[in-house]
Parts: structure tokens; C-alpha cells; sequence
């Protein structure tokens, strides 16, 4: 029987919103094992001078515990 966890997690970049979740899985894979999925929450986007210079995602990134 496995037991999964779930953590909120996010994300910024410049290039895009799939580059942010992107980023957001890569840094969690360096300290979580396990990952099995994750579910997008939430877009954001900062606006400078008329444009958009960041893209942020809020996430929840599933795992299976060890042990």
C-alpha cells in the first residue's frame, strides 16, 4: 500500500507558463523522490511598462512517501 503527499509549490520565469511549471518540477525533483504528478492551480503573470516580465504557477506536486 503506498501513501502519497502533496506539496504547493511555486514558480516564476521569463519565458513562459510552461517554463514556470517546468522550473517548478525540476527544482522539486532535487528534493523529492517519488514525484508522481502535479496539478497547476494557478496562472499569474507580473506586468511591466505594458508587458509581461514574469509568468508564475502555483502547483501541487504529488509523491509517494518513503518508508
Amino acid at each position: 500500500m503506498a501513501v502519497a503527499s502533496v506539496s504547493k509549490i511555486t514558480a516564476a520565469s521569463s519565458e513562459g507558463f510552461d517554463a514556470a511549471v517546468r522550473e517548478g518540477l525540476e527544482r522539486a525533483s532535487k528534493t523529492l523522490r517519488g514525484i508522481t504528478g502535479l496539478h497547476v492551480l494557478e496562472q499569474k503573470a507580473s506586468v511591466s511598462d505594458g508587458r509581461i516580465s514574469e509568468y508564475r504557477v502555483t502547483m501541487e506536486v504529488t509523491f509517494i512517501l518513503e518508508g
